[in-house]
């Protein structure tokens, strides 16, 4: 990336580290951050993607602080802009943000400081930066070097799409000779392709961390009951960070309505909501007063909240790129969470309807209708075909799956089967909708198969077809969702409106003579999560909870999100290796200097207090069954 030799190379990556110890407490870097971080030392542009969870942050966070010089970071929400800044100010990393939330004595404070050249990172909007204003202000500071945050948001290929990161492209010519990084955790080769262009970006550095996350658990299962589904699910993570993701905004409040019913205390969030209410909850549950939160796809992107342990997508997702990003909120720490997708067919009617819709007032409005329809036929192959979530996701960025099994999937795990004969089942379920002439909706045909006696079967004659009750033995939840299937697979049209019905065409009639196969699936129990979470090796649990209710009361009192003080990855390794004094407690990952300062006492007077209490004899508990030790109190 430049010109320097080995040992000079050599100088820089001990620069790096140090910078990265003294202030986060990371003993190492993870793949690609250390090359990103050449990248914006050296000036040279870059495109960087790796995925939620990988640590993109660092990689514009640190070069900085290194160069001792002030960066510019175009982010998109003041949420975001503020939660970064409060955990690098608790870390003793001098960041300012500039955004209209702002009181006119903080704004005029947060100016000084940048003049100042005290500061490190200032964080701003796409429009702010290309003020002429701001850029008097980043001239001031001398800023060379510009990192753009989400920077998909640029291409209309992209799955969130934004008009006022289309300014962006100007960048170049409002401040010649500056780098621009472009940073974003989803993007397929033909968005990086048009990020690139679209930010004329010079012979940049392009990095493509791993896609996969194999700290997370996929399951796609049959939408049947929501809320009960919902609910369960959520019961698998008690006490623990859950986000419901709807479709609508109608849906997250019916949503949380039937979650509290059943006893699960859940906010609903989206933008129809009073700002007030809306920061309320992002507030609650970014400091761990609230859990569960029902919403649309805009929350999360302002929540750094590390210790997600489940993301439910109550409908499908428009894109996989969305998926991506959605359940990437989940454990952002490293640590084991579940993913889980309620899935239906229907929904691809609802987003075709709200696509449609979105696009009148475009200006091109038959281009974006076919880009993002294009993304949605590729979400429903995902959610029906029989194959390894994880090999899908990767493969759909442009990146080979070595593992035969990923161990971490409801396929791999062999919660989803093929069902048994299943193209028979396919001409009996096809069959029915011919004999009833192709005039019914998915409810009806479901009835006939399943043997119904209605007043609506009686009344058709149906009860009379030589395929009603052909499907007697099954569930009308199995049938409807291998229905759904054919949908999904082209096998079955279902027309548009308020009274859909389902149709025969060319490739059903294929099936029927016999001439093509078909592939139905069965879904079993899904587990826990994971055969064992490998996380909680080690771990005193007892003590955990301990540390995370001091981390909760001190977040409180500093008015400030629990995760700034330390994730739950940092708790985690405090309550196995149990430190008690000052230097082992430095030695914890997540640890730096200045949280040491500043919590340190608090953390090792917990430990200390908790080990007199329990006596020289404790016993750790770990998620795997029958796994538990009982250790010395010593630690």
């Amino acid at each position: 990336m430049d010109a320097t030799g080995p040992i000079e190379q050599d100088d820089v990556q001990r620069r790096i580290l140090a910078q990265v110890h003294a202030v986060w407490g990371y003993d190492r870097l993870r793949p690609m951050q250390e090359e990103a971080i050449r990248a914006g030392l050296s000036g040279r542009d870059s495109l960087v993607v790796l995925p939620t969870g990988g640590g993109k942050s660092l990689c514009y966070q640190t070069p900085p602080l290194v160069a001792d010089r002030t960066d510019v970071v175009v982010s998109p929400l003041i949420s975001l802009m503020k939660d970064q800044v409060d955990g690098l100010r608790a870390c003793g990393y001098p960041a300012a943000a500039i955004h209209s939330g702002l009181t006119p004595d903080e704004m005029r404070e947060e100016i000084a400081q940048v003049r100042s050249g005290a500061c490190r990172l200032v964080f701003a909007s796409p429009e702010r930066v290309l003020t002429p204003w701001f850029r008097e202000l980043a001239n001031s500071a001398g800023v060379q070097t510009f990192a753009i945050d989400e920077a998909h948001c640029i291409s209309q290929w992209g799955h969130d799409f934004r008009t006022e990161y289309r300014q962006l492209a100007t960048l170049k010519e409002r401040f010649p000779g500056a780098s621009i990084h472009a940073y974003t955790a989803t993007a397929t080769e033909r968005v990086r392709a048009d990020v690139i262009e679209q930010l004329a970006l010079h012979d940049p550095a392009v990095l493509v961390g791993d896609f996969d996350r194999p700290n997370l658990t996929y399951r796609i299962v049959p939408r049947e009951r929501p809320s009960q589904q919902v609910a369960e699910i959520i019961r698998r993570h008690d006490n623990e960070a859950t986000i419901i993701y709807c479709l609508s905004r109608k849906d997250t409040e019916n949503l949380a309505a039937a979650l509290l019913k059943q006893g699960i205390e859940a906010k609903a969030y989206h933008a129809g909501l009073e700002s007030e209410e809306r920061h309320a909850t992002q507030e609650a549950f970014a400091g761990e007063s609230l859990n569960v939160v029902v919403a649309t796809v805009a929350f999360g992107m302002g929540i750094d909240r590390s210790n997600v342990r489940c993301v439910i997508h109550a409908a499908m997702p428009k894109s996989i790129e969305h998926y991506q990003q959605e359940t990437g909120r989940a454990g952002r720490d490293g640590l084991e969470a579940e993913c889980v997708l309620l899935y239906s067919s229907a929904d691809s009617l609802r987003w075709e309807r709200l696509i449609e819709r979105s696009a009148e007032q475009a200006d091109d409005p038959e281009s974006i209708i076919t880009a993002q329809t294009g993304l949605l036929n590729e979400v429903r192959r995902f959610c029906t075909a029989l194959v390894c979530r994880h090999r899908v996701l990767s493969e759909h960025f442009g990146q080979a799956y070595e593992p035969e099994s990923c161990g971490a999937c409801d396929v791999c795990l062999g919660e989803t089967r093929g069902a048994a004969e299943s193209t028979v089942t396919a001409q009996k379920i096809l069959s029915c909708v011919a004999r009833v002439e192709q005039r019914f909706g998915l409810g009806h045909i479901v009835e006939v198969l399943s043997g119904g006696d209605s007043e609506n079967i009686r009344r058709y004659g149906h009860d009379q077809l030589s395929t009603h009750g052909l499907l007697g033995d099954e569930p009308k939840k199995v049938i409807a969702a291998w229905v759904h299937q054919l949908v999904d697979q082209g096998l079955i049209e279902r027309t548009t409106g308020d009274y859909p019905v389902l149709q025969l065409n060319d490739d059903s009639l294929s099936v029927l003579r016999g001439e093509r196969d078909v592939m139905l699936t069965r879904s079993r129990r899904a587990s826990r999560s994971r055969p064992a979470d490998k996380g909680w090796e080690g771990v005193d649990r007892d003590l955990f909870e301990r540390l995370r209710m001091l981390r909760f009361s001190l977040a409180q009192e500093q008015g400030v999100p629990a995760y700034v003080i330390f994730g739950d990855a940092t708790l985690r390794e405090l309550a196995r290796h149990v430190p008690r004094d000052r230097q082992a407690f430095r030695e914890i990952h997540g640890v730096g200097d200045r949280k040491l300062e500043r919590f340190g006492a608090d953390f090792l007077g917990e430990i200390e207090q908790y080990l007199e209490e329990v006596g020289e004899n404790r016993v750790i508990e770990v998620k795997d069954p029958g796994a538990s030790m009982r250790i010395n109190g010593g630690g």
